[in-house]
């Protein structure tokens, strides 16, 4: 209940803050154009509810997939429109003040008028303006205490605050489509190739050039088809990879429901096999991690659960290790380092499959040369990016940290290369991965 709880406040928040700034300030009082608005912000906000917990409510794959698509993309426009929003609300109170100012030097301007010199049509509209916000007598207004008859004929009278409250609404709109648009196209284009080359300084000179690809979050689910993963593993088998890791996050939903979607993954291509660590998501599902586990077996891919493989090439030996993710321990399956790592050569390189990169400080512990994770998305949509390092050391890309016993643990973290809720990617691509390891 604590997520589903915080996702319903965070939609009502931000609904209201959408109907103050969008909706109240741009529209009159009782007018139909309000209430129209008004509810359709209320129906969207109903509908993110039922999108949000779709799979919690047991309403089938089928309505969940015909639902999905304006649910999330609605919540994709609403965030950015509520970050285009805050962003305007500077400009939008310099305007609000610096119109204001003018008002009141009108209105004194105007009041201080010699008794019958009459005042500029454009000044007797503002200082009515300024009085009531509303429009001045018909062809009369008052002025030094005389009626200026017919000086307001025939001139339309626009409230200047309605007036900066619309402008400023059109540009927040218009920003927060453009932006969701742009980022739908990256989301459903081809992923990103990212070449990476990652020295380990263990590393046997025999294995140098050892190329391994990596693919993180493909999230099949309501959103994505057949076609999703066919592309990953035809952009993947380009590669001539000698291994494939696909590090969690594969599905968002059961193999009765998805099975079909990751049949293509019998077709990777790779020297020496393709390998899988869980990530949250396999967690997420209602029949837990394990069905998957057996049906990437069926499909040729080797899931790593908690335990390691030698990798043999051109006479060298390197080791690659697999743990589970952080959310299998409540069920008494998460990462067990000691099992995975545990009474091997110390001499030899070792790399490791871990979904999240917050594992790296375990590790760094247990001297793991060269960590290989997702999760982060890169962010997905920016700038959420900027709360990712809230939860995670890094959120994309190489680093590293001090392991035990000297030198450096390297991690890189892939952006993924599907999406989690909205269809949508702004500055952070999707991305398949070539680590090309180096002595």
């Amino acid at each position: 209940m604590g997520f589903v709880g915080m996702i319903l406040t965070a939609v009502v928040v931000v609904h209201l803050y959408l109907w103050r700034r969008l909706v109240r300030a741009s529209t009159t009082p009782g007018s139909r154009s309000r209430r129209v608005l008004t509810w359709v912000l209320v129906a969207l906000a109903a509908l993110m509810v039922v999108t949000f917990g779709g799979s919690r409510l047991g309403i089938g794959m089928e309505v969940e997939h015909v639902v999905a698509w304006p649910g999330y993309l609605w919540l994709a426009t609403m965030f950015y429109l509520f970050v285009f929003g805050l962003v305007m609300e500077v400009p939008r109170a310099v305007v609000t003040f610096l119109v204001s100012r003018r008002r009141r030097t009108t209105a004194v301007a105007a009041g201080g008028r010699a008794e019958g010199e009459a005042a500029p049509v454009d000044e007797v509209v503002l200082a009515g303006a300024a009085a009531g916000g509303g429009s001045p007598a018909h062809g009369t207004a008052t002025t030094g205490g005389h009626a200026a008859e017919g000086a307001g004929a025939g001139v339309p009278e626009i409230d200047r605050r309605l007036f900066i409250s619309r402008t400023a609404s059109a540009v927040v709109a218009a920003g927060a489509v453009a932006t969701v648009g742009y980022g739908v196209s990256r989301a459903l284009g081809d992923p990103v190739i990212e070449r990476v080359p990652v020295r380990l300084p263990r590393l046997d000179p025999r294995m140098s050039g050892l190329r391994i690809a990596v693919v993180s979050d493909i999230h099949l689910g309501p959103l994505t088809g057949r076609g999703h993963t066919e592309r990953i593993v035809r952009m993947i088998n380009g590669l001539e990879a000698d291994a494939v890791a696909i590090v969690g996050d594969l599905v968002d939903g059961t193999v009765a429901e998805l099975g079909r979607l990751a049949t293509p993954l019998r077709s990777l291509e790779s020297r020496y096999g393709a390998y899988f660590v869980t990530g949250n998501h396999e967690y997420y599902t209602a029949a837990g991690p394990q069905e998957w586990i057996e049906e990437l077996r069926s499909l040729g891919v080797r899931p790593l659960r908690n335990e390691r493989v030698e990798i043999r090439h051109a006479g060298a030996v390197l080791d690659l290790a697999g743990v589970n993710d952080l959310y299998g321990v409540p069920s008494g399956d998460g990462p067990d380092f000691d099992r995975a790592l545990g009474g091997r050569d110390a001499n030899r390189p070792v790399v490791l499959l871990a979904h999240q990169p917050v594992q790296v400080t375990q590790a760094a512990a247990h001297g793991v040369d060269l960590q290989l994770s997702g999760h982060t998305h890169g962010g997905q949509m920016a700038p959420f990016n900027l709360l990712v390092t809230l939860q995670q050391p890094m959120v994309a890309g190489l680093a590293s940290v001090p392991r035990t016993g000297g030198g450096d643990t390297q991690v890189y973290v892939t952006r993924g290369a599907g999406f989690w809720g909205p269809p949508v990617r702004v500055g952070a691509p999707p991305e398949i991965t070539l680590v090309e390891l180096r002595a």
